[in-house]
């Protein structure tokens, strides 16, 4: 108890520690490169002064301090490597960015901008790979001070794949041993003390809760997939009207002002969008009638909020008629209808960019569960009588699922990936998903497809167990 307590304690410390380093090292650098710029020009010198200069320090630190933590830096030993390197990349790129119109403010002349444009780029061009290296051996070193948690698994009657799931992070944790939940539960409560912590798999409700009180008892770590009741009480809110503890779900969804406010930002970050992307586009739209002369776009009917039909329009990345027969085919990864400009744009995210006339349309969002083929929905209702939850909000370009899943996570994994979006929305939670889908676009696991026995399997059935409430 005490030594996972101190273990913890140590990690935090460890984080902490290098999180201010990596802050420290970029601030560092911009001092530098700030110092070289208003020295070059004598209408600046009053800015030289220490107050000024620190203030100026500070709003670049501020910058990649929101940065770094939005998109997960810090998560040193919690996130895989690649994934912390490209975060720090990225957030020193935004950092960047948002400190090159900071500049202009502080320095009351906008006709700079080109000079202090050409001075951080170069300088964020030296910073990613150094900061980035840094970061790598931070974790490198949390390896070696840190080892794997050893795990015991404690399996109930259904059988998934969360072990796989869990040995795909070496370096965090160590499945030692997997027993039955259907033991004594003094047999359970010894083995378990044993281990530095518990896997939950799927266990019935009764046996569950048992064991999540001894490990509460004892101090002891416990991991566990939530139900979707589960995610729908963690959003409750605590409510002390009398001496019986109550919790309160309101579930109202979305208020009006959030909904204002979540269109108002759809329709702005678009049409921006489009001004930014519309070369790209352009480019992707000649490439693909030059390949095969077919249509440039591929549209298709998918669900949205209340079970609203629409048709979704996407770059075609497939050849011609790769659905003739009406039916959905989940694509492979190595799918031979796959056009050669469609490989490339399906794993850059190319394909998805036209969907940006959807969202200023209204019929999506630019963060929200990923909109369905209505028959997968009428599919995996079938198998998951929750599934229509996820349609209390509009579709969304990118969301929760996309993000923290996968292109072949199973339909109750999305399901509760989405909900626990749903259930805890704010317009916040819409800025880290979409600066974390530009993290994703770099991890090829985000867009795996489907080996072919599983995408026969997605076709045959919704591939869920339907004992999720068991």
């Amino acid at each position: 108890m005490n030594k996972d307590r101190t273990r913890t304690q140590l990690k935090t410390m460890y984080r902490f520690i290098c999180g201010t380093l990596l802050v420290a090292a970029a601030s560092v650098s911009f001092a530098y490169v700030w110092d070289n710029f208003i020295s070059t020009y004598n209408v600046f010198s009053h800015l030289r002064g220490p107050g000024n200069f620190a203030m100026s320090v500070g709003v670049y630190s501020g910058f990649v301090f929101a940065m770094f933590r939005v998109l997960g830096c810090f998560r040193i030993g919690v996130d895989r490597m690649m994934n912390i390197i490209v975060s720090i990349v990225l957030g020193l790129l935004f950092a960047d960015i948002a400190m090159v119109f900071a500049s202009m403010a502080i320095t009351g002349q906008w006709r700079y901008f080109p000079i202090i444009l050409s001075s951080y780029a170069p300088m964020w061009a030296v910073q990613a790979p150094a900061i980035g290296l840094l970061g790598a051996a931070f974790i490198a070193i949390y390896k070696l001070l840190f080892p794997p948690l050893e795990v015991l698994e404690i399996n109930g009657e259904y059988e998934h794949d969360l072990k796989y799931k869990v040995d795909s992070r070496p370096d965090k944790y160590k499945i030692v041993k997997t027993i039955d939940c259907s033991m004594p539960i003094d047999e359970l409560e010894a083995e378990m003390k044993k281990h530095d912590a518990v896997l939950l798999n799927d266990l019935p409700a009764e046996i569950k809760n048992k064991i999540l009180k001894i490990c509460l008892e004892d101090g002891l770590r416990v991991y566990f997939t939530p139900k979707i009741s589960d995610i729908i009480v963690k959003a409750s809110s605590d409510l002390n009207l009398f001496d019986t503890p109550l919790c309160l779900c309101r579930n109202v969804g979305m208020t009006f002002r959030q909904r204002f406010f979540k269109r108002l930002t759809d329709i702005v970050l678009s049409l921006v969008a489009l001004i930014i992307a519309s070369p790209f586009m352009l480019i992707t739209a000649i490439a693909i009638k030059i390949e095969d002369h077919g249509p440039v776009f591929f549209r298709q009917e998918r669900v949205t909020k209340d079970g609203k039909h629409f048709m979704i329009l996407k770059f075609r990345s497939m050849i011609v008629d790769a659905e003739k027969d009406g039916k959905s085919h989940p694509a492979g990864e190595k799918d031979p209808r796959i056009t050669k400009v469609g490989n490339f744009i399906r794993a850059t995210r190319i394909d998805e960019l036209p969907q940006i006339l959807n969202i200023l349309k209204g019929d999506m969002s630019i963060v929200g569960p990923r909109p369905e083929r209505w028959e997968h929905v009428e599919q995996y209702t079938k198998e998951i009588q929750e599934f229509p939850l996820r349609l209390k909000v509009k579709g969304g370009l990118t969301g929760y699922a996309q993000v923290y899943g996968k292109y072949n996570t199973n339909a109750l994994d999305k399901l509760k990936l989405d909900l626990m979006y749903i259930e805890n929305y704010s317009l916040l939670l819409d800025f880290q998903i979409i600066c974390e889908t530009v993290r994703v676009i770099f991890q090829k696991e985000s867009t795996e497809g489907f080996d072919a026995e599983a995408a026969k399997e997605l076709h045959d059935k919704a591939g869920v167990d339907s004992s999720e409430e068991k």
